[in-house]
């Protein structure tokens, strides 16, 4: 093989793994929509639309706030504790009043956000022990609070659950509006831009006199707070508090939607349509196997191969 050939085929590959990169995650979920087209009965259905669309929106939502956390170059893993941890707060106060119950809720990913924050901004603390040691303590504290399923009985919880407005559900309008929140605070802020310059280079953003830290600390805020909306939502749509199950590896599907979606692991970038994308792709892979008869172990599998192949592509797209 030629010098020139030789070159010529680096250069195909390069462009495939490119490809790959941007738009990876739109040809999975084109692939998968036709796959299920084709061999799972009912698909078409706008009963099944509604019902993936309503699945879908509680992992979109904590995966918008896991893109900010690994654009920060850093990472979220207890968004699912923070899900539990809404569910027994939105349970307890839900005597109050079904607003001051979900304020509560959201107050509590905040604290969880700020500690989370704080450990990373202030003590140093790597993002990944910080939100393990967030993930454990966190479910912990939901059990203590309510150790066994509850269900919700509440007009207003239902409605927010299984109501909607021309047909859309009210879950999948919320988490397409805080997604088109997100792309704006990211693309169009202040605070978006220097989460991405934190993201890309901490000590450069120290130099230019960024506030990394107060930056860093909103971060998790904001993870936190979008984690303890999806906590809500699902509640209201299952009309049960169940923090022992609710919010379970959570963390894969969100890291999952993100990094397929095109946010490198690395940091200093966030693609938010990707991420949407993304997280459309793992709901269509989950509804795959379940329609074919395979176990739920299988999904977990899938979702693993498919961050390693997503890690990869990015990996040698960064080598160039």
């Amino acid at each position: 093989m030629t010098d020139l050939t030789l070159g010529r085929v680096t250069a195909d590959r390069e462009r495939l793994l490119a490809l790959l990169q941007e738009y990876g995650v739109y040809l999975g979920v084109v692939v998968l929509f036709l796959v299920n087209t084709v061999f799972t009965p009912h698909f078409l259905s706008t009963e099944n639309f509604r019902t993936q669309a309503v699945q879908v929106a509680p992992v979109l939502i904590v995966a918008l706030g896991m893109a900010l956390a690994i654009g920060s170059e850093g990472v979220d893993l207890a968004v699912g504790s923070v899900m539990a941890l809404s569910t027994s707060l939105l349970s307890l106060y839900l005597g109050y009043g079904p607003g001051i119950a979900v304020v509560v809720a959201l107050v509590g990913g905040a604290v969880v956000g700020v500690a989370n924050g704080s450990l990373i901004a202030f003590v140093g603390v790597q993002p990944i022990v910080a939100t393990l040691a967030l993930m454990v303590a966190g479910r912990g504290l939901a059990l203590v609070l309510l150790p066994q399923l509850k269900d919700v009985h509440d007009p207003a919880m239902a409605e927010l659950g299984s109501g909607d407005a021309l047909g859309v559900p009210y879950v999948v309008l919320i988490a397409a509006a805080l997604a088109l929140l997100v792309g704006f605070v990211v693309r169009r802020t202040t605070f978006g831009r220097s989460l991405l310059a934190i993201g890309d280079s901490r000590p450069a953003a120290r130099l230019a006199g960024l506030p990394v830290r107060r930056v860093l600390i909103l971060v998790y805020v904001c993870s936190g707070v979008l984690a303890a909306v999806a906590g809500v939502l699902a509640t209201a749509r299952l009309t049960a508090s169940d923090p022992s199950s609710l919010g379970n590896l959570m963390e894969l599907s969100a890291i999952t939607a993100v990094v397929v979606g095109g946010t490198p692991l690395s940091g200093g970038r966030i693609r938010i349509g990707g991420t949407v994308a993304g997280a459309v792709l793992i709901q269509l892979l989950t509804t795959t196997l379940i329609k074919h008869d395979l176990p739920p172990s299988w999904t977990q599998i899938a979702q693993a191969v498919v961050i390693v192949l997503a890690v990869y592509a990015a990996r040698e797209r960064g080598k160039r």
